[in-house]
């Protein structure tokens, strides 16, 4: 939010530096983000004065030059060549002396320097309207009335002014700040705190009057709740123009762009008072004004020339023909103010702030109306910025104020009561402040004390201020005027060791965090809210599933995730698109499903790798990362958390080509496989995505809170291989299972340490060649021993498989 330095001036008198008023508005916690410098007219014409041309000769060596002499003021007189075929003596005119910096219309800047025009010196530049900025006649120089002084800086001629702009970055609750009269509001309690009892000036509009009563247009308020209370009245014979340069300059401060003056004016308002108006054509209104909702589908054309669908819940300005604005939101295209307006009704108004936020988010619009509307405006002020608008637009355009003003206002907004509690205000703030200076603090936010006592104070806070409802609130607003670097704190230190387990989720997580970052892994954080759409890429996941937002800011965030897939999917898609095609991912986070029950939320952690397994490197290879380089990442987490017995299984998401699940017991610890094309063609990924889901939820419950260990074996473990050739239906998983089977005492490990298929092979066949370890705790294996073992593996591969060695 920008606020204008000297339009703040005109509610408080003060001539502090900006950088002070910075400091102090920025501890009340209007934090001002920057200061800029603002000038009316770029380079505020320093160094430009008032010449007056005293001779003008013809240059002797160019035909189109002249060479004059120029009084500056007090008797300092200068040489300046002039190429103006409208320069003559006796004339008044400006001058840029010698060091000014002007501008051209692109905003470059160039000085004026000493030089020689064809041998002839010239001590400055007497200039055309174009050169200064003023406007954009270049047919010669610019001739100022006779009767200026000499010497006087044409900055005081043509009032440029000089402003400061505060950058204020306004959190949401403060709602009562939206406005320059808001901040000087804040800025007086400020000031008051600090010892300056300063007035608020509040302009008057005691001069408001009817001058006839021409053009009365009735208000008809369907429903208060949603229109609490509305105000309008009429103007004839308005002249639409463009906007007083003052007014120019008040809007122009703050990054306005000048419509005409009767927009201007309502723009103004808003920003003077923080209450949105509008301005009706009233020869467009057929009837009276109607303050209703209308049927959804209805179609209406708002200012930008864009046809939108109406809802049932959005509130509309309308006669009774039809539509005209969307209240509080953005007016329409076919009532609004024109250059051949005469006429208007002006609005000013007090508008349900959910119902407008609605509408706001429905419509996918934020305008300077609906961002105050939506957080709540002071609804004593729509009377009041009515008769100041009215008398302003009088002043800039003419006209007569032709009705009463017609204030529909049935149950007025109340004002909020709280009992402050002084033992909870001093607990809360971390010492005890004067009671007096309590209730100066409170008397200048405009609080009232209806009754005090030694326990506290009856409290009404203004309904401006739609943040304060509670005691808390009101200790918040007290400890910022106060101001928090006013309160002591003391120097010792207080700390407190907290018990926690060691299998905590926390703990656990950052664990595995730092071992998939050790991998090459980095952390994501994806939005829970994504787009409906998302459940129609898997038959798993079913619509009626989805947990839809009441109000969402748009329909691609309108339902909770019910997987991490998709949303880590856009992250690789948004890398990939930015040439970073070698990705390693990970995500905790949740999902979340409507059941019968209500609704079910569960925590993942979600794996994805894409691209080369390694860097690029003159000393490796260039290799895509392969589904077992994939699953050995998850195996080492499971190993790493104390999951060693696993148990994998051919795993039937649809959302994989081809994958596995790896189960401890009978539950199923993590999924993982390969995304299947369709998906990622919806991203426009092309290339392979590994893809991994933990249910975290179960890894936390499984695991142990006990630390098992048992002795290093003092005896040698035995390796011994097997080359088999089988049949291509038999899997890896038949072999390990036989094997567990014909030993389960002395067998440790089972490898696949090489696979082949290809020619020199029988029709239908291949060969795996498979390590076996073996061990005995108590004592050395004999030779005898070992190969007992290994020919009973080899006979019942040859019977259950029809394995032979190779």
């Amino acid at each position: 939010m920008r606020i204008s330095y000297n339009w703040l001036k005109q509610f408080i008198k003060i001539d502090l530096p900006s950088e002070e008023t910075s400091a102090l508005l920025t501890d009340l916690g209007l934090e001002v983000e920057v200061v800029e410098k603002y000038e009316s007219l770029k380079g505020g014409l320093k160094g430009v004065i008032v010449g007056e041309v005293k001779s003008c000769e013809k240059h002797p060596d160019a035909d189109r030059l002249k060479v004059t002499t120029v009084d500056l003021g007090e008797g300092n007189i200068v040489q300046i060549v002039c190429g103006a075929p409208n320069v003559a003596a006796g004339q008044k005119v400006p001058v840029a002396t010698i060091g000014t910096k002007l501008y051209d219309k692109e905003g470059n800047e160039f000085e004026i320097k000493k030089g020689k025009i064809r041998g002839q010196e010239s001590h400055g530049m007497i200039c055309a309207e174009d050169e200064l900025g003023i406007g954009n006649n270049h047919d010669g120089i610019m001739i100022l009335d006779n009767s200026l002084k000499t010497g006087t800086p044409l900055a005081e001629v043509f009032n440029i002014e000089n402003d400061e702009i505060f950058e204020i970055g306004l959190t949401p609750n403060r709602a009562d700040a939206m406005s320059h009269y808001g901040v000087a509001r804040d800025l007086r309690a400020g000031l008051i705190q600090k010892g300056k009892n300063i007035e608020l000036i509040t302009p008057s509009v005691s001069s408001f009057k009817v001058d006839k009563r021409i053009l009365k247009i009735d208000i008809d308020v369907k429903d208060s709740k949603l229109a609490p209370r509305y105000c309008g009245v009429t103007i004839s014979g308005v002249d639409v123009k463009e906007s007083p340069e003052w007014l120019q300059n008040r809007l122009k401060a703050i990054g306005l762009t000048q419509k005409n003056n009767i927009v201007d004016v309502t723009n103004y308002i808003l920003h003077d008072l923080g209450q949105p108006l509008h301005a009706f054509d009233a020869s467009k209104i057929h009837g009276k004004i109607i303050v209703k909702t209308v049927e959804t589908g209805t179609k209406f054309t708002t200012l930008d020339d864009v046809e939108r669908i109406l809802d049932k819940d959005d509130v509309m300005i309308c006669d009774e023909k039809g539509p005209l604005c969307m209240a509080g939101v953005f007016g329409g295209k076919n009532s609004g103010v024109t250059d051949t307006t005469t006429n208007i009704f002006l609005e000013s108004a007090y508008f349900n702030p959910v119902s407008i936020r609605k509408t706001a988010k429905r419509h996918g619009l934020s305008t300077d109306a609906s961002f105050r509307f939506e957080r709540g405006i002071d609804p004593t002020l729509t009377e009041y910025a009515l008769k100041r608008a009215a008398l302003l637009i009088q002043e800039v355009a003419g006209g007569e104020i032709t009705s009463d003003i017609i204030d529909v206002y049935p149950k007025k907004l109340e004002d909020f009561t709280v009992f402050l509690n002084y033992e909870k205000a001093f607990r809360l703030i971390g010492q005890e402040l004067p009671k007096e200076t309590i209730k100066r603090i409170l008397a200048s936010l405009d609080i009232k004390v209806n009754s005090s006592s030694d326990a506290g104070l009856g409290l009404t806070i203004p309904a401006y201020r739609v943040d304060v409802q509670r005691e808390v609130d009101v200790i918040e607003e007290i400890l910022r005027v106060y101001g928090y670097n006013n309160i002591n704190f003391t120097k010792k230190l207080n700390a407190t060791v907290a018990k926690a387990g060691r299998t905590e989720d926390y703990k656990i997580q950052n664990v595995v965090a730092s071992q998939l970052n050790a991998l090459g892994f980095h952390e994501m954080m994806a939005n829970s809210l994504t787009t409906a759409e998302y459940v129609k890429l898997s038959d798993s996941l079913k619509e009626e599933n989805n947990v839809a937002m009441l109000n969402p800011l748009s329909s691609d965030l309108s339902v909770m995730r019910q997987s991490l897939l998709f949303s880590g999917l856009e992250a690789v898609s948004y890398n990939i698109n930015r040439k970073n095609s070698d990705i390693k991912l990970f995500e905790f986070g949740k999902s979340y499903k409507k059941i019968l029950s209500g609704y079910s939320e569960k925590k993942h952690l979600a794996l994805f790798a894409t691209g080369n397994s390694y860097q690029e490197s003159w000393a490796l290879p260039q290799t895509n990362g392969s589904f077992f380089f994939f699953k050995a990442y998850v195996v080492s987490i499971l190993e790493r958390l104390g999951f060693n017995k696993l148990v994998h299984t051919i795993v039937n998401q649809d959302v994989f080509a081809e994958g596995v699940a790896l189960a401890y017991g009978k539950d199923t610890l993590v999924e993982l496989g390969t995304v299947k094309k369709s998906i990622l063609k919806h991203f426009d990924i092309k290339q392979e995505v590994l893809y991994a889901e933990f249910n975290w939820d179960l890894v936390i419950k499984l695991i142990s809170n006990k630390i098992k260990f048992q002795d290093i074996p003092k005896y040698p473990e035995v390796r011994r291989d097997l080359a088999l050739l089988l049949d291509e239906s038999v899997s890896y998983e038949q072999l390990l299972k036989i094997a567990q089977q014909t030993e389960k005492s002395l067998l440790k490990d089972v490898n696949l340490f090489d696979v082949y298929e290809g020619t020199n092979l029988p029709e239908g066949k291949k060969s795996y060649a498979l390590s076996f370890i073996l061990q005995d705790t108590t004592k050395t294996l004999t030779d005898t021993q070992i190969d007992k073992i290994m020919s009973k593996l080899k006979q019942n591969y040859e019977t259950e498989l029809s394995a032979s060695l190779r």
